[in-house]
């Protein structure tokens, strides 16, 4: 049915495109006029815009001229004119849509459309990209042409100051990696002053290779944390005792990645850690032994779910984390828990101390606090779901300037690794003889020296590119398209920077000498563009790029990006899979019953099998396992949106302190808070049964304030607990304000800033530890016919209350009990003038140290007047003392 009404009323991607063309249109028709501008008048243009809009027009209503605009400058400027494919992409893109935009049809330059007329709002405009070098690169070929029109670029990378991070937000538009943007939202939460906030609001982002970032990086959050006090030690010594273990001791489910003790195993386990003197008593499980028990399931599972050279890699005495799906090294990111600790006991490396989560979100959660969201990829639509339902990003495929000719070839499937890897070697020497080049894809860095070991021993010269090579990642990737060039990447290496048939000549104008300048340097850089131009008609008469991918990934999106690399622009290009039934897909994820049917079909050693039946046998297999991360991705985000809640709650609150020039109003209601919690349970029932002389007594230890109630009831100033709670809070007030009058207002109410953000950090530190200790804890109330989410959000609750009832008490108790120390001096200190210092003093302050002799120079006292200390007693019977 539903391939009937497409037919009938055509796909809702064919629908939006007949939307967008009209506006292409448009913007066609202001390009004559816009052509005829001076440079100063075109540059004009955004002045103009800036106030149509403070004007009152709206962005969609300047869309088409000022993409005309972007258009000119651009062909001035970079040499390059937008095709009318990239306008609709613009559209897309500033409508808060993903762009599917295939490699090679100039996704960088489409971005400028959205981000020029988004950013003349003044609220700022992002680009996120992949990684430092692509942030540095689009920033700075693209801000030539934000400059001529007049807006400011930065750029957001590892390693800059706060200053140069101030200046980059403070840019109209500014480019930076998605790690960045997210550490520097979790670092300004924890800031302490004004002047330490680097971000500046979220109006509009575009998020490019977004499947990477918002798919693919989605399933860790990005956590700042601190060092946590727990011996390390501990790792090597389990370490040690796991690899005693045999495989009968565990079972191992690859398909979910999980790894359990068996009965048996959890006895010998224990067995090992009494005779290595790890546990004296009881089992694992008791509580007094979680550390070990923690540590023995993280050291099995580095042990058995992790492999170096796949996962990560050793180097210099680190363990250094690789991502799955660009191959790249991630230095700097550690795995949480202790599962980084286990893996640095295995490999017998420094094992560094474990570390405390300070802040932490997820990316889902970051980019959807942007007012407009938009992406662009060449591989989204496999995704679109998810997208959709995560994100509200709706996908829409942008047709290709140019008809795609590139030739995709079914999959050849062989029995075993030895005959897939046979039948790549012969596939790259026959190939090679044509001239054309070759771009061999591989999953891993083991893999990938194995072909090139292979390679070598034919004689075929090649370039490596994976996390162990990645130095030189830019220029091995551009210039991947020459005559003859065969380049082993692992996963999506390189992406960002295009493949060119006959090479990129802009990589080799850059590789100029420097010293050479003038006429040479000119006659050098028509050189090499004409040397590019004869080469790629040669490389395009051999075919174009051939791809090699070595076996399927688990997500389609992975092999796609690999086959996207050839046919870029309507060249043309060959692409090929190869796979084995040894393959971690086929034997994971394949079923015994594929394995089988090929069995029955008397498949060979040596033999291959290309069937659409098998391929599409594989590509369920694929959906599987896409459907599989989509379910963590998704449960990950059902928890971390209680978290989320919760953080909004707190992150708004701290920020309002933090803007705030004091927060003394915020203190008093506290007061107000605390006299209440802090008096209930002694004035229960009628004035008679009221613990007064005990009230006084705990008020007294925990706050230093020295009170009668008995006074307040003999003088009939109290009748209801209400009465009494005022008083209590009264007596509060006044004690910190005795301690005002001798520090001045305004040190002591920079002090209560300080003082509340720090309890604030402290508590949500702690708070962030326990909703870990939660989320472990309510995957087993299943067993007990209980939906942990649920559970989650129950509990989660209540331990928010408490940490709010601590942050309170704590600031309170830390505020009254705080000891003003004046300096020791021949005549009595003048209270406005004096220097002050504060200590926290957790034990009780003597009365002797409350006495002290004033120089007055404010409005006397009167003796039966509330003594200003804050003591609750008259001024004759405290201070007033003759």
């Amino acid at each position: 049915m539903l391939k009937v009404l497409t037919r009938l009323f055509g796909s809702r991607n064919e629908r939006l495109l007949k939307q967008y063309w009209p506006i292409v249109d448009q913007i066609n028709a202001f390009e004559p006029a816009i052509k005829e501008l001076s440079d100063e008048a075109l540059a004009a243009k955004t002045v103009e815009f800036r106030q149509r809009i403070a004007d009152g027009t709206s962005l969609d209503d300047l869309l088409p001229e000022a993409f005309a605009v972007v258009r000119e400058a651009s062909s001035r400027v970079l040499g390059m004119r937008h095709f009318d494919a990239q306008m609709i992409g613009g559209v897309i893109l500033h409508q808060g849509k993903i762009a599917e935009m295939k490699t090679g049809e100039g996704k960088t330059l489409t971005a400028t459309l959205a981000v020029y007329l988004n950013a003349l709002s003044g609220k700022g405009a992002h680009v996120v990209t992949v990684n430092d070098y692509l942030a540095r690169r689009d920033a700075a070929m693209m801000g030539r042409l934000y400059g001529f029109l007049g807006l400011s670029t930065g750029v957001i990378v590892h390693g800059i100051t706060s200053e140069e991070r101030r200046a980059a937000y403070a840019a109209d538009i500014s480019y930076g990696t998605n790690n960045e943007f997210g550490f520097d939202y979790l670092r300004d939460n924890m800031a302490f002053s004004r002047e330490e906030l680097v971000q500046r609001g979220y109006n509009f982002a575009i998020v490019d290779e977004v499947d990477s970032i918002l798919i693919d990086e989605a399933r860790t959050p990005l956590i700042i944390s601190g060092p946590a006090e727990q011996a390390t030690e501990l790792y090597n010594q389990v370490d040690a005792l796991i690899k005693r273990l045999d495989e009968s001791d565990y079972e191992k489910d690859e398909k979910d990645k999980v790894v359990a003790y068996t009965e048996a195993g959890m006895e010998h386990i224990e067995e090992l850690f009494r005779e290595a003197g790890l546990m004296d008593e009881g089992q694992l499980y008791d509580p007094e032994n979680v550390n070990q028990m923690h540590a023995a399931t993280q050291c099995l599972r580095a042990n058995t779910l992790f492999t170096r050279e796949v996962d990560y890699i050793v180097r210099n005495d680190e363990v250094v984390i690789i991502d799955e799906f660009t191959g790249r090294m991630m230095p700097g990111r550690r795995y949480s828990d202790g599962q980084h600790q286990a893996l640095e006991a295995k490999e017998g490396v420094t094992v560094q101390p474990e570390n405390q989560t300070l802040a932490s979100v997820t990316f889902q959660n970051y980019f959807r606090m942007y007012d407009t969201l938009a992406g662009m990829t060449g591989t989204a639509d496999t995704e679109a779901e998810e997208f959709h339902k995560i994100y509200k990003l709706e996908v829409v495929i942008v047709p290709t300037n140019r008809d795609m000719i590139r030739k995709d070839m079914p999959d050849l499937i062989y029995r075993d690794t030895d005959d897939k890897f046979a039948a790549i070697i012969d596939d790259i020497e026959v190939t090679h003889r044509t001239g054309a080049p070759i771009l061999v894809g591989t999953t891993s860095i083991d893999k990938s020296e194995i072909l090139s070991t292979l390679l070598t021993k034919r004689g075929i010269a090649h370039e490596v590119l994976n996390a162990k090579h990645h130095e030189r990642e830019a220029e091995i990737v551009a210039q991947a398209g020459r005559k003859g060039v065969v380049t082993i990447a692992t996963n999506m290496a390189g992406r960002g920077t295009d493949i060119m048939l006959g090479g990129n000549p802009d990589m080799l104008i850059d590789a100029i000498d420097a010293k050479i300048t003038g006429e040479e340097r000119e006659r050098r850089i028509e050189e090499i563009r004409e040397a590019c131009r004869a080469e790629h008609v040669e490389v395009v008469d051999a075919g174009g790029l051939h791809i090699v991918g070595t076996e399927r990934h688990e997500s389609r999106r992975i092999d796609n990006q690999l086959r996207g690399r050839s046919g870029r622009q309507g060249d043309p290009g060959v692409t090929r899979f190869y796979l084995s039934l040894e393959d971690d897909l086929m034997r994971i994820f394949g079923g015994e019953k594929m394995q089988a049917m090929l069995t029955k079909m008397g498949f060979e050693k040596g033999e291959a099998i290309e069937h659409p039946w098998v391929t599409k046998a594989i590509e369920n297999s694929q959906k599987k396992v896409e459907g599989r991360n989509f379910d963590i991705r998704k449960q990950l985000l059902e928890y971390d949106d209680v978290m989320n809640q919760q953080r909004d709650v707190i992150y708004s609150q701290r920020r309002e302190l933090l803007e705030a020039d004091d927060v003394h109003d915020v203190i008093e209601d506290m007061q107000l808070e605390y006299a209440t919690r802090f008096g209930a349970p002694f004035l229960e029932g009628h004035t008679e049964e009221w613990q007064l002389d005990e009230m006084a007594a705990e008020l007294k230890e925990k706050l230093t304030i020295v009170i009668d109630p008995h006074s307040w009831l003999e003088l009939d100033e109290v009748e209801t607990s209400e009465d009494m709670i005022a008083k209590l809070s009264d007596a509060m007030k006044a004690h910190m304000s005795a301690k005002e009058t001798m520090t001045g207002v305004e040190q002591m109410y920079g002090f209560e800033k300080y003082l509340l953000l720090q309890v604030l950090d402290h508590h949500w530190k702690e708070h962030l530890l326990a909703m870990d200790h939660l989320r472990q804890s309510v995957g087993l109330r299943g067993y007990a016919q209980k939906q942990p989410i649920q559970e989650y959000k129950r509990e989660s609750f209540e331990l928010f209350e408490t940490m709010l009832d601590k942050v309170r008490e704590e600031t309170m108790l830390a505020l009254h009990r705080v000891q003003v120390e004046l300096p020791a001096m021949e005549e009595p200190p003048v209270v406005e003038t004096a220097p002050v210092t504060y200590s926290h003093r957790l034990e009780e302050e003597q009365e002797s140290e409350a006495a002290h002799t004033y120089k007055r120079e404010e409005p006397k006292v009167g003796r039966n007047d509330p003594c200003p200390c804050g003591s609750g007693k008259k001024y004759k019977q405290c201070h007033g003392k003759r």
